[in-house]
């Protein structure tokens, strides 16, 4: 059995974290790298799906709520304007193989973060 991941340990209340936003299936947190005025992620409760891609196959509702609380915690934090990035596969950046989604906002710009 692989060890827990960072966001499981968050979750656990083992590593310390402020849950800004919770649904009974993900939960939302800031990241600790900001790459945005705005940079929270969304992270299903579960460790089952290692990327988007094994989401949207195996759990196409979660998914949707995942994006929901994207939607809300967005709405809340960067009035409501926002990107939503899945980093698949660690030549895509994804360091943490729990998948989970990035939403950035806050004063974002045409260009920035690319197009």
């Amino acid at each position: 059995m692989s060890d827990a991941s960072v966001f499981t340990r968050i979750l656990r209340g083992e590593i310390p974290s402020e849950i800004i936003a919770e649904t009974d299936s993900a939960f939302a947190i800031r990241d600790i790298a900001p790459k945005a005025p705005v940079h929270l992620l969304v992270i299903p409760k579960t460790e089952q799906y290692r990327n988007v891609v094994e989401l949207a196959a195996g759990d196409p509702d979660l998914l949707a709520e995942v994006v929901g609380l994207a939607n809300s915690v967005a709405a809340e934090h960067a009035g409501g304007d926002f990107r939503l990035i899945f980093n698949t596969g660690p030549g895509a950046g994804q360091t943490v193989f729990h998948v989970h989604a990035h939403v950035l906002g806050g004063g974002l710009t045409e260009g920035s973060l690319g197009d």
